[in-house]
């Protein structure tokens, strides 16, 4: 493969990256202190992948009410703005770009993790999955119905952990609006019922996405942030499809044009869709004509595939995740077209440096 436009440079808003190569947010469970801070592990492992053009964290809880699954570090404290410090100066050193991922989970998370309160969610609609406990799995329960003021909260919350973003050292901050999430469970009918300014028409759903949008922009410059989102989700997370879900979408990804975002990052289905009614199997190409701004795709790319996009003008930059843990110098194996190493799925989630930082690179220094 000689002409390869992922290793091309690139710029974001006013970033610029030395590739298109991008490490895709990725939870790994690793924060397993009182703190659910990042540690000098965290620190290891994204220096160890700091070759990426930009390497985007795990998502990261903007607040205790955000929290939904086991040792997830958050942005939301002064013992977390310290540790998010440590990994950011790892990176800058090792000449890197990092933005942060802000993180609520909505009727994902547990009553565990909230002294017995019920999570936050846009309507009481279980989702009936399973959240990842201090206990283990267990089923989801249904949520409480967000007030007002719970929502302008969560907004305020957002721009909060921006500004702690900023502080610890970040490029930028990527908002999570995707994968059956809070902000994706306001956008969808199955999830959201509501009939007040957060509900009923598309507009209202998609509003509290604006929102935090225009109070991040207050703390981090509106070209340090990115959006996140899966517009053809479907059967994860009790999040299904209707006739409405496309046209979300589209009325959201227009809007964000009157933004000047670092980009719009869009996963392709994380599932075969192709039966599926009201889906679109091809994300990409339904939204490169749409969206005016830089386009990072992700799901299931492959380095031919990731060139291809590019090359296409589908994309400007391609996200990999699974390849992104066992191929910490995946830029570098991409160079020279090496063979890449496979991961090991049982250490996912498990905290410790097994399976986290001890991949080896083809060649260490």
């Amino acid at each position: 493969m000689q002409n390869q436009p992922l290793l091309e440079k690139l710029k974001l808003g006013d970033l610029s990256i030395a590739n298109r190569v991008v490490m895709a947010p990725m939870t790994r469970s690793r924060a397993d202190n009182q703190d659910k801070a990042p540690t000098d592990l965290h620190a290891e492992y994204y220096k160890q992948r700091a070759s990426a053009g930009l390497i985007i964290t795990e998502g990261s809880q903007i607040s205790q009410e955000a929290v939904g699954y086991i040792n997830t570090p958050g942005i939301h404290s002064k013992a977390q703005v310290e540790g998010w410090k440590k990994v950011t100066k790892a990176v800058h050193d090792a000449g890197g770009k990092i933005f942060i991922q802000l993180w609520h989970v909505g009727r994902i998370s547990h009553p565990d993790f909230h002294e017995g309160a019920l999570p936050l969610a846009p309507s009481a609609i279980n989702p009936k999955s399973k959240s990842f406990t201090p206990k283990g799995f267990k089923d989801t329960v249904t949520p409480k119905e967000m007030s007002i003021p719970e929502i302008k909260q969560t907004i305020e919350d957002f721009k909060n952990a921006a500004a702690n973003a900023w502080e610890a050292g970040f490029d930028g901050v990527e908002i999570h609006s995707s994968n059956g999430y809070l902000l994706h469970q306001f956008f969808s009918r199955t999830s959201n019922v509501r009939m007040d300014e957060y509900g009923g028409s598309i507009p209202n759903r998609a509003k509290i996405l604006f929102e935090i949008i225009d109070a991040i922009k207050k703390v981090v410059p509106e070209n340090r942030i990115g959006v996140r989102l899966n517009p053809s989700l479907s059967g994860i997370f009790g999040m299904t499809m209707d006739e409405e879900s496309i046209p979300t979408f589209d009325y959201i990804i227009e809007n964000l044009n009157r933004y000047e975002l670092a980009y719009l990052h869009l996963s392709e289905p994380f599932n075969d869709v192709s039966d599926i009614p009201y889906a679109e199997t091809d994300i990409a190409k339904r939204y490169r004509p749409i969206y005016k701004g830089k386009i990072i795709i992700n799901a299931g790319f492959d380095q031919q595939k990731g060139n291809q996009f590019i090359l296409e003008g589908l994309a400007d930059a391609v996200a990999y995740a699974k390849l992104y843990i066992s191929n910490p110098d995946l830029v570098e194996r991409f160079t020279t077209n090496e063979k890449l190493a496979s991961w090991d799925e049982s250490t996912f989630y498990t905290p410790g440096a097994k399976g986290y930082t001890d991949y080896p690179k083809l060649v260490e220094k």
